[in-house]
């Protein structure tokens, strides 16, 4: 895209989400807004949150990675401030959590309902900057500043994603990670589809094709992208759907990693870990991803790429792990390319399977 079309997306996004929408009733399919099933811990966060930055929540899933406290989090897309001040509550008064959006009249509602926050939580721990994702090098932010960024279903309305994960690179620690939510589809969105400004501010005409983001991903350093959760999306509106035809869509959270000799393929050392039980919330398990549901006291082989991400990131200290590099045993099985999403909505269950 040229720099005046990239533009004119954005004011397409702008006046959509700053002007036409006035709260999520107002969305015209179920890609910007999260109904999934809301974990038990989450409840009493949202409690504490403002019912007008509630009101104006247009997130497609839940951004809440564990063990938060005292880090540092970057919100790309902040919107009304929800998750921001969802995610306050979880890093604590040691931590710090900064929201960045491009619409004046979102960041007027986080704004004005900041001191109420802060008189509920104890502490006032988050900051909002008005800026474009897209050009978060304009904003004063250093390199290699935070922990975990996250963003909720926002990156799909950017006209320029490489810049993003280009920023997203730079501004993570090793060993950093972003966990974010966002829509994605069967193939790659027609022209057609793209151009369709109600579409496309529906989280739907911008989504990526989920093969081209992992390729997207790879070109910015982040090797291997782990899937953690997923579920299709019904285009109810048959105005929109008459447009869309037989695209599929689905709403994805996924985590990226930040860290050095990720291998392209989950390779066998032979390694295995065990998780402690000790992450808040997760005693009985630690889903790492939607393949790698890690029972507590249990031996789990792993591939190396998983043993990186659990070692050399904020959860080392949560495993066990037996083993080393010394000796390749080749690819684990099924380690395969083919759609990652399912097809129907599954209430969910988790074998315990190992890699991959």
């Amino acid at each position: 895209m040229t720099t005046s079309t990239n533009q004119a997306t954005l004011d397409s996004v702008q006046d959509y989400y700053g002007r036409q929408l006035q709260s999520s009733a107002d969305l015209k399919t179920t890609a910007c807004c999260d109904f999934s099933s809301m974990p038990n811990w989450l409840k009493p966060l949202l409690s504490n949150i403002h019912p007008e930055v509630l009101s104006r929540y247009y997130g497609c899933g839940l951004v809440c990675p564990p063990l938060l406290e005292g880090c540092r989090v970057l919100d790309l897309g902040s919107g009304t401030g929800r998750d921001v001040y969802a995610l306050a509550q979880l890093v604590g008064a040691s931590g710090e959590v900064i929201g960045v959006d491009m619409t004046d009249e979102q960041l007027a509602v986080a704004e004005n309902h900041r001191a109420w926050h802060a008189e509920q939580f104890g502490f006032d721990n988050v900051r909002f900057i008005k800026g474009y994702i897209e050009k978060l090098d304009e904003l004063g932010l250093e390199d290699a500043s935070f922990d975990v960024i996250v963003s909720n279903c926002v990156i799909n309305l950017s006209p320029d994603k490489d810049a993003v994960l280009r920023e997203i690179q730079r501004l993570l620690k090793p060993g950093g990670e972003f966990y974010f939510s966002d829509v994605y589809a069967d193939r790659r969105v027609p022209e057609a589809v793209r151009a369709d400004p109600v579409i496309y501010g529906e989280c739907l005409g911008g989504a990526l094709y989920w093969n081209d983001f992992v390729s997207l991903s790879k070109r910015h350093g982040f090797a291997d992208p782990r899937l953690v959760e997923d579920r299709p999306l019904a285009i109810t509106d048959p105005a929109i759907a008459a447009v869309t035809g037989t695209l599929r869509f689905f709403s994805a959270t996924y985590r990226l990693f930040k860290l050095d000799g990720l291998e392209p393929a989950c390779e066998d050392y032979g390694q295995a870990v065990i998780y402690r039980g000790s992450v808040p919330d997760n005693a009985h398990a630690f889903v790492l991803d939607k393949h790698h549901y890690i029972e507590a006291g249990k031996v789990f082989p792993v591939c190396g790429n998983t043993w990186a991400m659990l070692a050399d990131t904020r959860f080392r200290e949560h495993f066990e792990f037996i083993g080393n590099f010394k000796t390749h045993y080749g690819l684990f099985a099924d380690c395969g390319g083919s759609v990652p999403f399912d097809a129907t909505i599954n209430a969910g269950s988790n074998d315990g399977a190992s890699c991959c």
